[in-house]
């Protein structure tokens, strides 16, 4: 069976490391700290046998070589990743629709889920723990989403609209503790959702906890996140009443939604 345990790193980023109960090997995912990669697998007696990469950002990719210079004499280290040139250390580049497989057994599907950047891709698995599990780097956040880095929201928008389409129950890793931030400006946009104000709580309980607030998963993104609720007629209102203009439809809403919220 996989597990899937966060390494926090800088101020907020996780790296998600994905072991197996029978295995001395592991994944990690966007390893923007190799340090702290290499400290955590040593202190559990792992081996790294691969890095998955979504996107080309510092915070995601300056480890990369710090674990290959670690672990490359004694494993021949595959580095999975979008096709970029801002990115060679990749040695297997993937597309809409390829497959990989962890632990010669665990397959994932790849999305290309542009938006917060040109080349960002998801890990999507059905078939995985007990539940399918994502890991979708910058582009869904919890209660949230990425920043449109490449000038292109409306591929953002249609970036969340495939995700959105996945299983409620998919449990949704993404590389940043942004919740309870996301969450207060969901509430913002829709002051009325109990589900928000109810999550809420729950966010601040575990965080003062010291534990994550995530995975979320994709059933609760479609009651609180407000860049998965484009269709709402409350998210509709409170988006035109701030900007003062009407929408055509629900792409045009969400260009500006994401535009309140880097000013919020």
């Amino acid at each position: 069976m996989l597990t899937v345990t966060p390494i926090p790193a800088f101020s907020n980023n996780y790296l998600w490391l994905i072991t197996h109960s029978t295995s001395s090997c592991s994944y990690i995912v966007d390893p923007g700290d190799g340090q702290a990669v290499y400290e955590t697998l040593k202190k559990r007696n792992l081996q790294l046998s691969g890095i998955l990469i979504t996107h080309r950002h510092y915070d995601h990719i300056n480890g990369i070589d710090d674990l290959l210079k670690y672990y490359q004499q004694e494993n021949s280290i595959i580095v999975y990743g979008p096709d970029s040139p801002y990115i060679p250390q990749i040695t297997h580049k993937l597309y809409q629709g390829d497959q990989i497989t962890l632990f010669d057994h665990y397959l994932f599907t790849i999305f290309e889920t542009p938006g917060h950047t040109s080349e960002h891709i998801c890990y999507f698995s059905k078939d995985t723990l007990k539940m399918p599990v994502l890991f979708c780097g910058d582009t869904l956040f919890s209660a949230g989403c990425g920043r449109v880095m490449d000038k292109d929201p409306e591929a953002l928008y249609r970036s969340l609209s495939v995700l959105a389409e996945l299983p409620d129950n998919t449990q949704v890793y993404c590389a940043h503790e942004y919740t309870l931030n996301n969450l207060h400006f969901a509430q913002a946009v829709e002051p009325k959702n109990t589900h928000i104000r109810q999550r809420i709580q729950e966010v601040q309980q575990l965080r003062q906890q010291g534990i994550p607030s995530l995975p979320s998963c994709i059933a609760i993104e479609k009651q609180t996140n407000p860049f998965m609720r484009t269709t709402q007629q409350s998210i509709y209102q409170s988006v035109a009443d701030y900007w003062g203009t009407q929408y055509a439809n629900a792409c045009e809403l969400f260009v500006d939604l994401r535009r309140w919220k880097d000013e919020f």
